[in-house]
């Protein structure tokens, strides 16, 4: 019998394992932060500049960074149980414990509109049986409802950090028509002013703790 639990446990752990990368993007800051970036990259007319890799890399450790009370929490609470890990039942318990730090961050960042809506629609999705059981501290609520939270919050941002890169572009296209040089691209006149702007006002500084500010 705790031969078969042990098999069970690593099993347990090696899938747990396998839905890092899907954790790391649906319930950390990951989402946000990747968006933000991409979109004010995109807006300084450099598609390829910082690569992916250094964007997703920014934007892993930064997440890690946010999450980082929220996980000694947790550890804390499953090293605070003394739990053996020899039974199925252990395994829960260290699930359930940690949790709760996740549960209550996800809650802390979720917009209560988009909270609502999922709440609203389970009875009518999962039927009136199984929506009796569901709270606003459910990962079946929280998760969905903070994801999307943070994808609207992402391009809210964006927006904003958008616009002055937009006015550049629109200030260059002017010039180049009212001087009759058409055929000059406009964007060849407004990427090296859009960075030149970007590197004034130390912009990855500013966006970095801007983003980083957000989940105070």
């Amino acid at each position: 019998m705790q031969i078969t639990d042990n098999i069970f446990g690593a099993l347990l752990l090696v899938f747990a394992l396998s839905l890092l990368p899907l954790v790391a993007v649906t319930v950390t800051a990951f989402a946000k932060i990747a968006i933000v970036i991409f979109i004010v990259r995109n807006a300084l007319g450099i598609q390829q500049l910082p690569p992916n890799l250094i964007v997703y890399s920014l934007a892993f450790i930064l997440s890690i960074y946010i999450a980082m009370p929220m996980i000694d929490e947790a550890y804390t609470s499953v090293r605070e149980a003394n739990l053996a890990f020899t039974s199925f039942s252990d395994w829960e318990e260290a699930g359930r414990r940690a949790l709760v730090p996740l549960q209550t961050f996800l809650r802390k960042f979720t917009n209560e509109k988009q909270l609502a809506f999922f709440m609203q629609s389970t009875a009518k999705i999962w039927g009136n049986t199984r929506a009796l059981d569901v709270s606003e501290t459910s990962l079946a609520i929280l998760v969905p409802a903070f994801l999307l939270s943070e994808l609207t919050r992402a391009f809210e941002i964006g927006f904003l950090l958008y616009l002055p890169f937009m006015a550049i572009d629109i200030i260059a296209t002017s010039i180049l028509v009212a001087l009759g040089m058409m055929q000059i691209q406009p964007t060849t006149i407004a990427v090296p002013f859009k960075l030149m702007l970007f590197v004034f006002v130390d912009g990855w500084t500013k966006i970095v703790q801007g983003l980083v500010l957000t989940y105070m």
